[in-house]
């Protein structure tokens, strides 16, 4: 079975691949994604999965491994939102988006060790949020997990409570579209299947 390294510290997406059958290796790619800066959201989640999957490609010592980079923004009222900065920010983000809806964008890049071979993608997933007052906005704040988050929010987390719901693909707002990786695989001639590690999933 080939190996499978994830460029992402993200607990998340890593969840996600586990549940999917794929044990990955998890390698953090080191990008400093506040340097980074785009026209747009898909480009901007776009170029940072390209750049954390090259950034790990060049540390990887085995030829027999696939390489996975992902980054998640949100387009909010015609603005870029990445993790917030502070408490603050993140509250105020809260404020805004109630009641309203984002695009979250994730850009996937998969890397084929033996080839150098690319296969990209990135995933559009409107998001309609519900409307917490401000002393659930306090608390969710409160609990750290904005902060830590692009758009500060999750779907899979506390803010799962917060989410009114969503057109598209659930996985891709958790951190990474298993779909898609079905489909970049393909492209770069590795069934989905070839990586699974158990037979059926646990219960």
């Amino acid at each position: 079975m080939r190996t499978f390294i994830l460029a992402s510290a993200s607990p998340a997406r890593r969840r996600l691949l586990t549940h999917a059958g794929i044990d990955p290796q998890v390698v953090v790619s080191g990008v400093d994604e506040s340097v980074i800066e785009a026209g747009d959201a898909a480009t901007l989640a776009g170029t940072l999965a390209a750049l954390k999957a090259r950034a790990v490609l060049a540390s990887v010592t085995t030829t027999d491994a696939l390489v996975l980079g992902c980054d998640s923004v949100l387009a909010f009222d015609g603005e870029i939102l990445g993790k917030p900065g502070s408490a603050g920010e993140a509250t105020a983000r809260w404020k805004a988006m109630r009641g309203r809806s984002g695009v979250l964008h994730t850009g996937h890049c998969l890397i084929d060790v033996a080839t150098g071979e690319a296969a990209e993608a990135v995933v559009a997933t409107t998001v309609h949020f519900a409307e917490p007052d401000d002393d659930e906005i306090a608390a969710y704040v409160a609990s750290g997990e904005p902060l830590e988050v692009a758009g500060a929010f999750t779907i899979d987390g506390l803010g799962g409570a917060f989410v009114a719901g969503i057109e598209g693909d659930h996985t891709n707002v958790v951190g990474l579209s298993v779909p898609t990786l079905r489909l970049l695989l393909a492209r770069l001639g590795v069934p989905i299947t070839s990586l699974w590690t158990r037979g059926r999933m646990d219960p």
